[in-house]
């Protein structure tokens, strides 16, 4: 039976409008929404388990997000024909939609939750990304699954010094940054985003503007909330964490982390000590009870880890000192190395405490562009990073099977902090490949520094040096108090409420991503962040400089070089000759590729080799086969060829063109061969192009 449609319209301040719909499709889910704007459609569905997930101390949320072919009228290609794993495009929008989502679930809601959002229809004038994540929302929120409040994600871009709310692909090019905010209606939940060396304060008018807009969308889903009559959400059986120590072990544990904490041990051995420390808990407790349930061991594990974190903050906010008796502000030590290994063209070594980052770059040519031929976007990138997490950088053993959704997340992040700072019109392809060797806070931003110093030092000419840090928050739940902590070690991150990593040179922002745990961010507090954030940022930068203050100046000497030139696209076919044989015969007498490609009505020729010699004589030898003629001009041709209508002209080796029978007298006549012939030596006077197909013309009337 057909149920009654269910329905909400969103405006925005440009007069496009988002609509919300369910009741009609997916009944069976326990929510589930269909999001409309423009023809970008999409389907979330949400569904819980019966039962709780055991052994757990994390919600158990997965999200799968797809863009089907279909969606824009293609069939996919390979052999299968069908969608295969996910695009690093997919990847990117599902980690979006955990972040914001996940602050927002009960902490002790141990079941499998699963949230499928396909892309069904695809307006190309409006990204569907950020409608992903309204749509998980909404089903969530009028599903009975436990879900505190309700939240959005915008983007939002700025044009002529206009803010512009869930733009087009087109529309990002043409903008000085990229924002993709989410939030509740009291918090910001998450930050990602690009920017061309914004200010401060501009970002933070940027986060305001968002969060307006993402209060009204989180108004359309109450309201959509209320038409379905769902009252409040039941609560579904969730465990509830308690503390299952007593008194005596709790002073013992106490005295013992405050000692851990007090001596500021390396990471290894601290782990060490703690790890240790609990062994002693379980067999305190084993002395307590003579069988302790896997279920048993799981309570105390999670007991211990609560306790430990609040021992920690306590001793931090008293102390203000931190794990390895740091200030709030302080930078570990750093230090960092360029020309690290002797055959790249470049790579640098970039050290912070117990985090360490190796950067490598290739050069190459046209041929190595990334191509990106997606639902959303089909591109082709010249700079591409690369981003390894070893297990053995935390000292730990695991299988390396393929590339996870975080190292795809990280190395993205770095991407997008160094991709607009590097010239327009660089003429080789760019691949960076980061190895995290050790990891103790942040080895994303270690990574974005590693990568400029390696793109110095093989003298790619950028900008700007842009280095990164992570800021962390953590917050005394008691007394509401804040520590702001600069550089943050893993343990940090762990045990805080918010990871702020935020990137740029000395002049402003390149890139940020942000994560709370909590509703905890205002824009105060933002305010904060952001300072410390700069000064950080600034005084890394100084380190880094201090090892390679300028790119180099030229390209190493095993270094592919690459001279790249424009002509008019009508000469492409001469520089290639017949069959291509003119352009093989260049390469094999030079010992060079070359590359040609249509562009913008110009034919963009690259020229790659190991010596300057070798590409200046390709270069020679193209030019030398190319005709440029003025208009008005006389010049000599030898006819080669006489077609119906036509008569095939060479002015040089290798340099032809068309005379056309309209163009040989000023009479009507039958037949070309009664004036010219084959061998014959002619006068022509060049009149321009035609704007038609864009040849040459050339006339013999006034000869």
């Amino acid at each position: 039976m057909r149920k009654k449609l269910i329905k909400e319209t969103i405006f925005l301040n440009d007069g496009k409008y988002i609509t919300l719909e369910t009741g009609q499709l997916a009944k069976q889910a326990d929510g589930s929404i269909l999001i409309r704007m423009g023809n970008t459609i999409l389907l979330a569905t949400v569904v819980i388990s019966k039962e709780e997930k055991e052994g757990v101390n994390f919600i158990p949320l997965t999200i799968d997000y797809r863009e089907k072919y279909s969606a824009i009228g293609k069939i996919p290609g390979g052999y299968l024909k069908r969608e295969g794993r996910h695009t690093e495009e997919e990847i990117m929008t599902m980690r979006l939609i955990d972040r914001v989502l996940r602050p927002i679930f009960p902490k002790d809601l141990y079941k499998d939750i699963q949230i499928l959002i396909s892309l069904l229809s695809y307006d190309k004038r409006i990204l569907p990304d950020v409608l992903a994540g309204l749509a998980a929302s909404s089903a969530l929120y009028i599903s009975e699954i436990p879900f505190k409040k309700p939240v959005a994600i915008v983007r939002i871009i700025r044009i002529n010094n206009s803010f512009i709310l869930n733009p087009g692909i087109e529309q990002l090019k043409t903008s000085n940054f990229e924002l993709i905010i989410g939030g509740s209606n009291s918090s910001i939940l998450m930050i990602e985003g690009e920017m061309k060396e914004i200010s401060e304060l501009e970002l933070i008018k940027a986060i305001k503007y968002a969060h307006k807009h993402i209060k009204s969308q989180i108004s359309a889903q109450k309201r959509l909330r209320k038409q379905i009559k769902i009252k409040t959400n039941k609560r579904i059986n969730s465990i509830q964490n308690k503390n299952i120590f007593n008194k005596k072990i709790i002073k013992f544990l106490t005295k013992r982390i405050k000692k851990i904490f007090l001596n500021s041990y390396s990471k290894s051995k601290r782990s060490e000590k703690l790890e240790n420390l609990l062994k002693q808990v379980k067999n305190k407790m084993h002395q307590c009870s003579e069988k302790i349930s896997l279920e048993n061991e799981n309570e105390i594990k999670n007991s211990y880890n609560e306790l430990k974190n609040k021992i920690i903050i306590d001793i931090m906010f008293k102390t203000n000192k931190r794990l390895d008796g740091r200030k709030f502000n302080k930078i570990r030590d750093i230090w960092c190395k360029v020309d690290f290994l002797p055959v790249v063209h470049g790579s640098a070594l970039f050290t912070r405490g117990e985090t360490q980052a190796l950067s490598t770059l290739t050069l190459g040519s046209y041929s190595d562009v990334k191509k990106i031929d997606s639902v959303i976007e089909q591109d082709k990138q010249k700079f591409y990073l690369h981003y390894n997490f070893n297990p053995f950088s935390t000292g730990e053993i695991r299988l390396v099977r393929g590339i996870s959704r975080r190292e795809i997340g990280h190395g993205n992040l770095a991407k997008r902090a160094l991709k607009n700072i590097i010239p327009n019109n660089n003429p080789y392809t760019i691949r960076i490949v980061a190895d995290v060797l050790e990891s103790n806070g942040s080895s994303s931003m270690a990574t974005v520094c590693a990568s400029t110093l390696a793109l110095m030092d093989a003298g790619i000419p950028i900008l700007r040096p842009v280095a990164g840090l992570s800021v962390g928050l953590i917050l005394k739940k008691s007394t509401g108090e804040k520590i702001v902590l600069s550089d943050i070690l893993g343990e940090e991150d762990s045990l805080g409420d918010l990871d702020f990593k935020i990137a740029g040179t000395n002049l402003g922002i390149t890139a940020c991503q942000m994560d709370v745990k909590v509703e905890c961010l205002n824009i105060e507090i933002l305010a904060k962040i952001l300072v410390k954030a700069k000064i950080g940022r600034l005084f890394i930068l100084r380190k880094m400089l201090k090892t390679i203050p300028n790119h180099r100046q030229f390209l190493k000497p095993h270094s592919p070089k690459i001279y790249a030139f424009t002509i008019p696209k009508y000469f492409i076919g001469s520089v290639i000759g017949t069959g291509g044989k003119q352009i093989h015969e260049i390469q094999n007498e030079t010992n060079t590729s070359i590359f040609i490609e249509e562009k913008n009505n110009l034919g963009r020729i690259e020229i790659i080799g190991k010596k300057n010699e070798e590409i200046k004589k390709a270069g020679i030898l193209i030019k030398s086969s190319i005709f440029f003629p003025k208009i008005g001009y006389i010049y000599k041709a030898k006819i080669k060829s006489i077609k119906d209508f036509l008569v095939f002209i060479e002015f040089s080796k290798c340099i032809e063109s068309i005379l056309h029978i309209y163009e040989i007298n000023f009479k009507k006549f039958d037949r070309l061969e009664y004036f010219l012939k084959i061998g014959d030596i002619i006068y022509v006077k060049y009149l321009g192009v035609d704007n038609k197909n864009g040849k040459m013309i050339f006339s013999n009337k006034y000869f």
